[in-house]
């Protein structure tokens, strides 16, 4: 995980107009030229704010940022001590970007809520709906992971066993011609199983899905978990953009019309409560799961899109909302529980709110292509291509390469031989140096050749060749490995020109781009000069409708930074020198924005720099530049070299296994699959959490405060690239937990993660019976332009994560706190006790808006 961006608070920030959505305001008056203006709560709250400098009194037309030199993490302290007091109004940050003043905040708040006695009081935690939510006990808890555990190993013996009996009757075929032929009819019948397994056990262990709760850790939950887990095991999820995936969702009881694309990998698990009618197209990172999980119980409800609709990338779809016909979601945006969206209107934010956006930016023209003809060579391919190779290819390389052949044919206990180590050094080395080279240049040659067949601006049709050449091409250059590789250096520049972007005259920082850069045609992505990308970059080169989609060069301005999980489209309208924050909503409209910060969703300006960040200025230039770079890539060439050794060491023992398993086949039989897959599945969890906290030196990590040409920060680098990647299969088990603790995260009893994320574990504490939704974030870092900053983040008990939430560095989160999907808590928040909060970025709530 890399560097991610911060919401500045320092530099010129005029002060606010009558609260635009995006837009400079204009400088308050003084309170004595504004009759009417609350002097009881302008001096609360200059009281508040000088409390929180340390000095000893806060003018109240003093600037926060450029008179008082104060930051957003002092400002956000500040608003945590607004909100305990009875006689204030909660504050949020977004307020205190509009209102940069004690005395344009104190009218803003005036006017919001006109006195102490409106505000409400903090809401008291919810009711068990039900009867639903009173958590189960330990015996229900300790069945559930027992019962989990074994469906994972009796699924690890299944496929051991089919596999075993694949293997013999490939191997007794006469030459490869005929094991090829065996391949194909094996693998034929392999993805069929696999196909009809997840909806022959959905209809078996839940039958119809319909709105419920479930507790979770119950039998019920565990039917549940099932039928997920089993539902990304069929091959047809690889599919995504294809009608075969569309046919899939149908075969689950999805409700689904015709000239439907569906462009997400995050797979609806409840599916029969979902609808989608006809022309509708969801772009991909899309959420609409139709379940969510809080307080110890998982509620399942519809999810409704009607005729023509348009669902933009990274969005979430909650439970209970629905969009009417022609209706449009824009990206990075949000329905909360009961939202909906009337035909024809187009809306965005987070929660989503009206706008007159436009968002749908190319129109069904003509027909799509053959969608049946596309799906049966789509099928050809994977059967008479893909599967052959990836299952008969062991069998032919048993068969035809002599050494191994040879090897195994001594009889059992081969691998008790010194040359069967020998041998297993040399395969690995092989197979992994030499698949990495031949990979690399596949991707960067290979595209380049297909992207010559495709036209930027011009309209095609949908499943027709061109749209399989731009699905290859996005593809084959987006391999994680090779990000991750050379991510987080100054290697990947030339690793990206070479896939095809447009990088200008670059500006080498060393940390040009994290390691989670992604786009659906390099060759037509350009970022300018001196800027900086964080993790999570999403570039959207196409544009879809029903029928067709188009290719667009989308172009980031020079000297921005952008932090994490920021989606730029081709119409972004931002120019130079420009702050993108965290999941910040780019804007499509307007003027084009520059020497600004862009936050929230939708997005609001903010101060471009943080003053405090200038302290390492003297580092990013001349002499000092050039001698820190050429250390730092020192470093970091040391680090990839790392990465390398531990990835092939990792083969290296897993070669061994595998072979060792097949030299004890004749013995054992399928048994000896099967316990060589579960051992060296456990060998690499154990493998990777070992890595990792090598990578710290076996110590917990602290805060810091420094340069990113700071050797700390060069270590910090080592460690995202050498930390562990969760296991999806331990979403939603007890395991998840296990794995975290051993990663040196502080994790309570019985936590529910169904898929959250920790970029610095040992920085994370969660208190017992939190909840974490599926894409939620718990990152304990920020860097932008040159400064790192670390700190602690706490979730207490039985607190809750919606989906795809985000919380930021030295957050806190209360006891029972609930934070709304798609939300971004700023750093140094502090979430109150059994408070709801969301939105982008998040503020205290009404819990109509968290829960319906």
């Amino acid at each position: 995980m890399g560097k991610s961006v911060e919401a500045p608070a320092a530099g010129p920030s005029p002060a606010p107009a009558a609260a635009p959505p995006i837009g400079p305001p204009a400088t308050p008056s003084a309170p004595d030229d504004r009759p009417g203006a609350p002097a009881g709560a302008e001096a609360v709250l200059a009281a508040t704010l000088a409390d929180v400098l340390r000095v000893e009194r806060v003018p109240p037309d003093a600037h926060f940022f450029t008179d008082l030199g104060a930051d957003s993490l002092v400002m956000a302290h500040f608003c945590a001590r607004v909100r305990k007091r009875a006689d204030l109004p909660s504050v949020s940050m977004k307020d205190i970007y509009r209102y940069p003043t004690i005395s344009a905040l104190a009218t803003a708040l005036a006017e919001a809520a006109p006195g102490p006695a409106a505000r409400a009081p903090v809401p008291p935690p919810d009711p068990a709906p039900s009867g639903a939510a009173r958590p189960v006990g330990t015996p229900a808890y300790l069945l559930c992971g027992t019962l989990q555990l074994l469906t994972l190993l009796g699924c690890s013996f299944l496929v051991a066993a089919v596999t075993a009996t694949g293997y013999d009757w490939m191997s007794a075929a006469p030459g490869p011609g005929g094991v090829y032929l065996r391949a194909v009819a094996f693998g034929a019948a392999v993805f069929l199983g696999l196909c009809a397994l997840p909806v022959l056990a959905k209809w078996v262990l839940i039958g119809r899905w319909r709105p419920r709760e479930i507790r979770i850790w119950s039998p019920a939950y565990f039917r549940f978990w099932a039928v997920r887990t089993l539902m990304h095991v069929s091959p047809l999820v690889l599919f995504v953009g294809s009608p075969l995936y569309v046919g899939y969702l149908r075969a689950l009881g999805a409700k689904i019309g015709r000239d439907v694309t569906i462009l997400s990998k995050h797979l609806p698990v409840c599916t029969d409560l979902l609808t989608v009618e006809a022309g509708t197209v969801i772009r991909k990172d899309a959420y609409f799961t139709c379940y969510r999980a809080r307080a110890g119980v998982i509620r399942t409800g519809p999810v409704t899109l009607g005729q023509d609709v348009l669902v933009s990338e990274a969005t979430v779809l909650d439970i209970g909302t629905s969009l009417g016909d022609g209706a449009q979601l824009g990206h990075a945006s949000s329905l909360h529980p009961g939202q909906n969206v009337p035909a024809g209107e187009h809306w965005h934010g987070s929660p989503a709110q009206r706008t007159d956006v436009d968002y749908r930016t190319l129109d069904a023209a003509g027909r799509g292509g053959p969608r049946v003809t596309y799906s049966v060579l789509q099928l050809l391919s994977a059967l008479l291509v893909y599967l052959p190779l990836s299952i008969g290819g062991v069998s032919i390389l048993l068969a035809e390469v002599p050494r191994p052949a040879t090897l195994l044919d001594t009889g059992p206990l081969a691998f008790t031989t010194w040359s069967f180590y020998g041998e297993a050094l040399v395969t690995s080395f092989v197979l992994f140096f030499g698949g990495t080279l031949v990979g690399l240049l596949a991707v960067t040659t290979v595209p380049r050749l297909l992207h010559l067949f495709l036209v930027p601006g011009k309209v095609y049709r949908l499943y027709g060749l061109h749209y399989s050449l731009h699905r290859a091409i996005a593809r084959m250059t987006n391999v994680k490995f090779y990000t991750r590789l050379f991510g987080d250096s100054s290697y990947v520049v030339p690793y990206l020109g070479r896939l095809g972007y447009d990088l200008s005259r670059v500006e080498q920082t060393g940390s040009n781009f994290g390691t989670e850069v992604r786009q659906e045609s390099p060759h037509l992505s350009t970022v300018g000069s001196g800027t900086m990308v964080a993790d999570g970059l999403s570039i959207m080169n196409a544009d879809y409708s029903r029928t067709s989609f188009r290719l667009s060069r989308v172009t980031i301005g020079p000297r921005n930074f952008l932090g994490n999980a920021v989606h730029y489209p081709p119409q972004g309208r931002t120019g130079d020198n420009c702050l993108l924050a965290t999941k910040v909503a780019v804007p499509v409209d307007g003027p084009v924005r520059e020497g600004v910060g862009l936050l929230g969703s939708p997005c609001f300006e903010i101060p471009r720099s943080v003053e405090r960040d200038t302290a390492f200025d003297h580092l990013r230039s001349g002499d000092e530049l050039r001698r820190h770079l050429a250390a730092k890539n020192a470093y970091n060439l040391r680090t990839m070299g790392l990465f390398l050794l531990v990835r092939w060491s990792q083969l290296f023992v897993v070669t061994l296994i595998a072979w060792a398993a097949a030299d004890l086949y004749a013995v054992l039989g399928a048994v000896a699959v099967a316990l060589g897959s579960v051992l060296a599945l456990l060998f690499s969890v154990g493998h990777s959490v070992c890595v990792e906290r090598a990578a710290t030196g076996f110590r917990r990590q602290a805060p810091r405060y420094c340069s990113i040409y700071a050797p700390y920060f060069w270590r910090h680098e080592r460690f995202w690239k050498l930390h562990a990647m969760p296991l999806r299969f331990l979403n939603g088990t007890p395991f998840k937990s296990l794995f975290w603790r051993l990663l040196g995260a502080r994790v309570g009893r019985r936590v529910f993660d169904d898929g959250c994320f920790l970029p610095e574990r040992s920085l994370v504490t969660i208190g017992d019976h939190a909840t974490l939704n599926v894409g939620s974030v718990i990152q304990c870092h920020s860097q932008e332009d040159g400064t790192f900053k670390s700190d602690r983040t706490t979730l207490g008990a039985g607190c809750t994560l919606g989906t795809g939430a985000f919380v930021h560095y030295g957050a806190t989160v209360g006891d029972g706190a609930v934070l709304a999907p798609d939300s971004f808590l700023m750093k140094g928040e502090d979430v109150p006790r059994h408070a709801r909060w969301g939105g982008n970025p998040a503020r205290e709530m009404p819990d109509t808006m968290t829960e319906k």
